[in-house]
């Protein structure tokens, strides 16, 4: 990439800066964004930071709190928008790249370490999730950093690894060990952040890719060697231990619930019932696969064209062998691979599951891509612009959604139209459990009523707003005794205003 570095940087600045815009003017969308947006809203606002709460009354057994503390902190710093919610993630995208990057170019040098940012950054998962509320870019984070740092602590135990262009033959044990001796311990602070951020699942995604690795490698290094095991566990555990047992006491039942029916039930079970925030996701076995596909986009899918390439093209199959001679190759492919392998037999399954995958998986492409470019040098330019194909899309979408907010589902407008009315003091109802969006727009003022008590409210003769959902019209055609004057609309919600001569 020598001749188009200056080029592939400002690309990626520019692709790291571009959803900053889609994060500012897209509303949220039910149902898991504004879900963890009002969580984080009620912490900041209540100020207890043990416990996320679904709802006053309901706390949240299903994540632990990473997400909720660095949105809602994020929420004092900036107010209470979709920017300060989704702010953090775009932070962890930051940082996840800035340990790929510092860590892939002691490794493998800068060009590995420039496409892999550059490739990581512009998955379609990656992107979409850099700018969502969601819990997954902090395990990301967790994972990747566990993932690089034992790859950098094991460099001193006879890997004797060399950056490619490097003439003087001096290896990264010699060259870099006094520099990455913190590495060591970085492992271990990423097993505590995804502790924090999803739960055990962390330390299954980080340690599968060692144990392959070592199985296969295990009479050149010495595992109990590579990593300060016996302080690095004390660490994990002075960091993540004290929220989990100050979680059970305050609210008792949360290990048995997060331990057992998140990590075992959810999975093993397709239509589990004892979900408490939400319904099972039934999927087809393997669906996961798919979901790859789609995460790792574009990318995946033109490593996958590689590899068949390879079949017939004696060029492509050197670069597929070369990188395949990496003495890393099993472990970066374990980490690309496992995260898939794992759901590949469970039906309860979201595609933002494969996110803590794409780091494995973008180290990978680079390494294919910079051997493919050797060997087809007119390439180099093409494989680059592939980086902007999903950031395009995003763009162009977020301006659709800025034109027309209301094209899913979404109480943005509708509590806005209320709350900024010449009334907005008035209570605003929702005929139905009021949306996390409303919830989230309305700080928490929204409620829900029922025909019964809406009949009664009507008599009363107190003005208040009402959201209908719009199949229930009929209905409140006759608890109005006429048909209401409909003053907004979304796609889901008819907004009318009872007064006192309504009747």
């Amino acid at each position: 990439m020598s001749g188009t570095s200056k080029t592939a940087w400002a690309t990626l600045a520019a692709l790291l800066l571009l959803p900053l815009i889609s994060m500012t003017v897209i509303p949220f969308y039910d149902t898991s964004e504004p879900r963890y947006a009002e969580m984080a809203r009620l912490m900041a606002q209540s100020g207890d930071w043990i416990t996320p709460w679904f709802s006053p009354g309901v706390p949240f057994w299903g994540k632990p709190p990473l997400s909720f503390w660095a949105e809602a902190l994020s929420m004092k710093a900036f107010g209470v928008t979709e920017f300060a919610g989704r702010f953090p993630s775009w932070i962890c995208l930051l940082l996840t790249n800035a340990i790929l990057l510092t860590g892939l170019r002691a490794l493998r040098g800068p060009q590995v370490a420039l496409w892999t940012v550059i490739i990581y950054s512009t998955c379609a998962l990656t992107y979409i999730s850099s700018g969502a509320v969601l819990t997954d870019p902090f395990l990301a984070l967790g994972t990747t950093l566990s993932l690089v740092s034992f790859a950098m602590a094991v460099q001193p135990c006879g890997l004797a690894l060399t950056i490619p262009g490097d003439q003087s033959g001096e290896t990264t044990d010699a060259k870099h060990k006094r520099q990455t001796a913190w590495w060591s311990y970085g492992f271990f602070v990423g097993l505590a952040i995804g502790l924090l951020a999803k739960g055990p699942l962390a330390v299954v995604l980080s340690c599968a890719p060692i144990f392959v690795w070592y199985v296969l490698n295990r009479k050149r290094v010495s595992l109990a060697a590579s990593l300060p095991w016996s302080k690095g566990l004390l660490l994990v555990a002075a960091l993540s231990l004290p929220w989990y047992i100050l979680a059970e006491i305050k609210t008792p039942g949360f290990l048995d619930y997060f331990i057992v029916g998140e990590h075992f039930r959810r999975f093993l079970d397709p239509g589990w019932a004892g979900d408490l925030y939400g319904s099972a996701h039934r999927r087809v076995y393997g669906t996961i696969w798919l979901y790859w596909l789609q995460a790792s986009f574009p990318w995946g899918v033109l490593m996958v064209a590689v590899v068949f390439g390879a079949m017939r093209s004696a060029r492509l199959r050197s670069a597929v062998r070369s990188v395949a001679e990496d003495p890393l190759f099993s472990y970066w492919l374990t980490g690309a691979l496992f995260t898939p392998f794992f759901f590949t037999f469970s039906a309860n399954i979201l595609w933002t599951y494969l996110l803590p995958s794409l780091a494995g998986l973008s180290i990978l492409i680079a390494m294919l891509t910079i051997e493919v470019c050797k060997r087809f040098a007119s390439l180099e330019g093409k494989l680059l612009s592939a980086a902007v194909v999903v950031p395009v899309a995003a763009l162009v979408f977020s301006t659709i959604v800025w034109i027309d907010p209301d094209l899913r589902n979404t109480e943005r407008s509708l509590v806005r139209y209320a709350m900024q009315s010449d009334e907005p003091s008035l209570p605003l109802l929702y005929l139905s459990k009021p949306p996390f969006s409303a919830q989230f727009y309305s700080h928490g003022r929204v409620q829900e009523t029922t025909q019964s008590h809406l009949k009664h409210a009507v008599d009363d003769g107190t003005p208040f707003y009402l959201a209908i959902p719009k199949e229930q019209q009929d209905v409140i055609a006759r608890i109005f005794g006429q048909s209401p004057s409909i003053i907004f609309s979304n796609k889901r919600y008819l907004l009318v205003k009872a007064s006192k001569n309504q009747r």
